[in-house]
């Protein structure tokens, strides 16, 4: 116990070097931007890093989830529900964006020049335009192969499920390829467990770059439209999401937050929701949310479920408009929240995708004010930490409410865990037999003894208390 406590301990110190990492690189980006500049491949380096371990992640969790679930009706339940959820929350968040930008009304006077415009030119062919045919043909793989390789998360996603339900099928005849599948699983969050520790170089390259490109002056000009969607996104996480995590699962939100705190940290220094994927993944199951509620709520929630994106395309998109001189009315308002419902679909959780997404729906609905995207191209990532964070803070309370409405989620482990008495393994990352169906499912015991391998010595012990 002596042992593992202090395996636990070092971890602290690799987030203390990240902290001091971002403060460091806040500093260079300042005093000397030119060299800040050239630092941009480091933190570009660290987040590919993170990205190559999501595929294997996410095939691996979600196969060991449904494979060891007896009755495949149970995920169609759970895909449905969190389905329906990004639905509403999007929309909310869309509602929610619309409204704060009419009250501030960011944009209202600045002058558009010809530089901004070519900027805005420069977005708008980045964004592509991808049709919804296009969109639901890209979630087809080349190969089941290249789903790993190509770094496409729902083409892995479905991958992942048709392997899962085939597993399912197969009965007893898989259970030594889920076992193997499980070995597997360790080895990945054990190398990405490897990769955390370069965090603070990454940490420093990145926010150094940002800050040496971006300056003081843009900052100062455009503090408002960055203070409003700051504001509007905390609204939404504190009063929104946490409302509805009290009511209906009974967490509290700040606990939550609390038990994130190191991928949020981690978010805030890459700006990128997707370099804390796999450790998201892996504390939802640690929390108690079973296996197959977290296989596909976290994954699919990083495509569909992007609150912090859409409060950020409505809010632009008023801000560009108030800015470009043609003020957007109310039809064209509700018009446009409900092209941006569709748009906001699917864009991924890296750097500068909400940017090409706005400049795209802008493209497709209001082309005359597709020059004005260039006016937030200097605040763009300072806005995408914003998106991030909120991003990740909307998939964690999704996976819980996803986990309440379906029953599998361990209620007492949620409380052991957000009181601090179950701490997370910050050396492998995954710790067995966690994330199992809750006790109260009636095939609970089929589905634990259906992946015997699953379950450890600690599992045994945490058990045996329970029963004391």
């Amino acid at each position: 116990m002596a042992a593992e406590a202090g395996r636990r301990d070092r971890t602290h110190y690799l987030y203390i070097a990240v902290i001091a990492a971002v403060v460091l690189g806040i500093t260079v980006g300042f005093v000397a931007p030119g060299v800040a500049v050239e630092l941009k491949p480091i933190g570009t380096g660290f987040v590919n890093l993170i990205k190559m371990m999501i595929s294997p992640v996410i095939f691996c969790t979600i196969v060991l989830g449904i494979g060891s679930v007896r009755k495949a009706a149970k995920v169609g339940a759970v895909g449905g529900l969190a389905l329906g959820y990004f639905l509403v929350m999007s929309t909310v968040a869309l509602a929610i964006g619309l409204l704060v930008g009419n009250f501030v009304e960011p944009g209202s006077g600045l002058q558009i020049t010809e530089a901004t415009r070519e900027a805005g030119g420069k977005a708008a062919e980045g964004a592509g335009g991808e049709s919804t045919v296009d969109f639901l043909l890209g979630i087809i793989p080349t190969t089941m192969v290249s789903a790993f390789t190509g770094g496409e998360v729902l083409q892995t996603l479905l991958v992942a499920l048709m392997a899962g339900f085939a597993l399912q099928a197969m009965g007893a005849a898989g259970e030594p390829i889920l076992r193997g599948i499980g070995h597997i699983q360790r080895l990945v969050f054990r190398v990405l467990a490897m990769i955390m520790w370069v965090a603070p170089i990454g940490a420093f390259g990145a926010i150094a770059a940002v800050v040496g490109e971006t300056g003081i002056d843009a900052l100062k000009s455009l503090a408002v439209i960055m203070i409003g969607f700051y504001v509007t996104c905390a609204l939404f996480v504190f009063v929104v999401l946490g409302a509805l995590l009290k009511l209906v699962a009974g967490v509290n939100l700040i606990a939550l937050l609390k038990y994130l705190g190191r991928e949020f940290l981690l978010i805030l220094s890459t700006s990128s929701s997707e370099s804390a994927l796999p450790r998201l993944i892996a504390k939802m199951e640690h929390m108690g949310v079973s296996k197959p509620v977290v296989g596909i709520t976290v994954p699919t929630g990083y495509s569909f479920n992007l609150d912090g994106t859409a409060i950020y395309l409505t809010m632009a998109s008023l801000f560009i408009a108030n800015a470009m001189g043609d003020p957007l009315s109310a039809s064209e308002q509700i018009s446009l929240l409900i092209f941006m419902i569709i748009a906001s679909k699917g864009a991924a959780g890296v750097t500068g995708a909400g940017l090409a997404t706005l400049a795209g729906g802008l493209q497709s609905h209001r082309p005359e004010l597709v020059d004005g995207v260039g006016l937030i191209v200097g605040i763009d990532r300072f806005m995408s930490e914003a998106r991030a964070l909120t991003n990740f803070a909307g998939n964690a309370v999704a996976t819980v409410l996803v986990g309440t409405w379906t029953k599998e989620i361990d209620k007492a482990r949620v409380e052991e865990v957000l009181a601090g008495r179950l701490p997370f393994d910050e050396k492998t990352l995954l710790d067995d037999g966690h994330g199992g169906p809750a006790p109260e499912a009636p095939d609970a015991a089929a589905e634990s003894a259906a992946v015997p391998s699953q379950r450890t010595e600690t599992d045994t012990d945490t058990d045996a208390k329970a029963r004391v």
